[in-house]
């Protein structure tokens, strides 16, 4: 009897015990429905500046903080613990839907100066599902490509290229960059649906699912967008007359205006940018094909190539994915140009540099109201806030469409209560 009343009270006190544990559990399950204890913020996130007006209200009694990168080394060691360096940089480690899983991008990014803006756009656009080569000007700086290089080891899908060319501005070496990249590129183990050229003062405007979405839609699905239309004559110089890199400084005039033959093929030359989206076919196309491989050696010597290169190809009926029809088609890039203010933009509210628009904080509502794919061009060490804006509202816009779980390490903006003036965390839903 006695054994029986010991073995009750043992089964009570368990039963108790049982009791406070789900009550225990069930109050930390309703936590992201309350405030959090009070904790100084202070040192961890600082102020998003009142003149970011692109992102979305804070909720009431709260305003956005931003998670403080600025005491964070961008420059990369060799001996870098890369789980910790893909946190504290806010990389995005997993895909953020099956959608996007699906369609894995390549990106060929030229860059020749500036680690940090580099870093934070290959933080902006980086995926796991898809593939990034690094074409380093071979003029920069030995420690600059260091850092690029150690930082690229820390990712299993971002390399640098395997020859990398002293890039001349309007030069060949420009287009033999890309090219050099998509010879690793087709090489690679990720089976990239289409690749997309950047440089790095280039700052994503559509998010990765927005890209995939765009590039699937009726217009651009098994088609390559290279905006241009044919080879106006105020643009025939480029073509008919030969030049050379001087230097690896500029391109100029070869000799006494000696003129060049006509195209290969009797191929019709275009006029366009110089940025694209092209489909993996097309891109095998330009490595294998006899005319891309004419046309590219017969554009060694003219000036700025890749403005002509890549729209002549998707011109011809025989190239995968051709546009036959197009003419400036397609969202590239949101670009203010000098000569298009008053019609196309109402200013520049940064500096125009060679008649470009260097953003500042006051361009960015144009540009998102733009719906480019990407933004040209920004300089940190200019107009900071411009990209520290875009970056804020950029990657709180790829959270908001995310399909998982948010990682707190993915996140560059909090939203904290105000009381008293200590600033309280709100709970993530």
């Amino acid at each position: 009897m006695v054994h029986l009343e010991n073995t009750k009270c043992s089964f009570l006190f368990c039963l108790g015990v049982c009791i406070l544990i789900c009550f225990a559990i069930y109050l930390k399950a309703k936590i992201p429905n309350t405030p959090l204890p009070s904790t100084d913020l202070s040192s961890q996130t600082t102020p998003v500046p009142q003149s970011c007006g692109i992102l979305p209200p804070a909720t009431s009694g709260f305003k956005w903080q931003q998670n403080d990168c600025k005491n964070i080394s961008y420059e990369t060691k060799p001996d870098a613990n890369c789980t910790l360096l893909q946190s504290d940089l806010h990389f995005i480690m997993e895909p953020l839907s099956k959608e996007e899983d699906d369609f894995p991008l390549a990106f060929i990014i030229t860059i020749h100066k500036e680690l940090e803006t580099f870093v934070r756009l290959l933080r902006a656009i980086y995926a796991p599902q898809n593939v990034y080569c690094i074409h380093i000007d071979a003029k920069a700086p030995e420690e600059y490509k260091t850092s690029v290089r150690n930082l690229a080891g820390c990712f299993p899908n971002v390399f640098v290229a395997s020859v990398n060319e002293k890039v001349t501005y309007a030069g060949f070496s420009r287009l033999q960059a890309d090219i050099n990249c998509m010879k690793d590129l087709v090489k690679s183990p990720t089976n990239w649906k289409r690749v997309i050229n950047l440089c790095g003062q280039d700052f994503p405007i559509q998010t990765n699912l927005e890209l995939v979405r765009y590039m699937q839609g009726p217009e651009w699905k098994d088609r390559n967008m290279t905006p241009g239309i044919k080879q106006p004559l105020t643009m025939k110089h480029r073509t008919e007359f030969q030049y050379e890199e001087v230097k690896g400084t500029h391109v100029a005039p070869k000799g006494k205006a000696q003129k060049k033959g006509p195209p290969p093929h009797n191929l019709t030359i275009y006029f366009g940018t110089a940025y694209y989206s092209l489909t993996r076919p097309f891109v095998e196309f330009v490595l294998n094909d006899k005319v891309a491989k004419d046309l590219l050696e017969w554009s060694r010597d003219t000036f700025s190539p890749d403005e002509h290169f890549w729209v002549t190809l998707n011109h011809m009926k025989e190239a995968p994915g051709s546009y036959i029809e197009g003419e400036w088609d397609g969202n590239i890039r949101a670009i203010k140009w000098r000569d298009q203010e008053g019609t196309a933009h109402q200013g520049c509210k940064g500096q125009y540099i060679r008649d470009i628009c260097v953003y500042g904080i006051g361009d960015l509502p144009w540009l998102i109201k733009s719906e480019s794919m990407f933004a040209n061009k920004f300089e940190t060490a200019s107009f900071p806030e411009a990209l520290d804006c875009l970056e804020l509202w950029h990657r709180h816009k790829v959270l908001q469409q995310a399909t998982v779980p948010i990682q707190p390490s993915w996140r560059l903006t909090t939203e904290v209560e105000v009381i008293n003036s200590t600033l309280i965390s709100k709970p993530e839903d």
